[in-house]
């Protein structure tokens, strides 16, 4: 799955912070991007990605923000994702937990 708004932003990122080295066309880069990205649910805005937490029979969709990516508690869901998956996982980012889990975990970390 491509979070093209998080590849954007690192790229961003990496372009204010490159000093050296061959000149890069972000141009090239952007056309090719939007070439191979799926098109973008309305419900998903700037800033935000979704998931699946996906456990047994239970499965459900999440819009996150990106801001989650350091959440510690996120981030364990995301190496389980990693084990049990592995990198080879297409399509939608499926989280192994219950839907319950991730909610708390999400507003575990708003309140922090």
């Amino acid at each position: 799955m491509m979070f093209t708004l998080f590849f954007r932003k690192l790229l961003k990122g990496l372009w204010v912070t490159a000093s050296r080295g061959p000149a890069l066309n972000q141009e090239d880069f952007d056309e090719e991007l939007e070439a191979a990205s799926p098109t973008v649910p309305d419900d998903v805005k700037e800033g935000y990605f979704t998931v699946f937490a996906v456990k047994g029979k239970e499965a459900q969709r999440y819009v996150i923000e990106l801001d989650n990516l350091t959440n510690p508690g996120f981030l364990s869901l995301l190496e389980l994702a990693r084990e049990e998956y592995g990198f080879q996982q297409k399509g939608v980012l499926c989280l192994p937990c219950r839907p319950q889990e991730l909610q708390d975990i999400l507003q575990l970390w708003k309140l922090a």
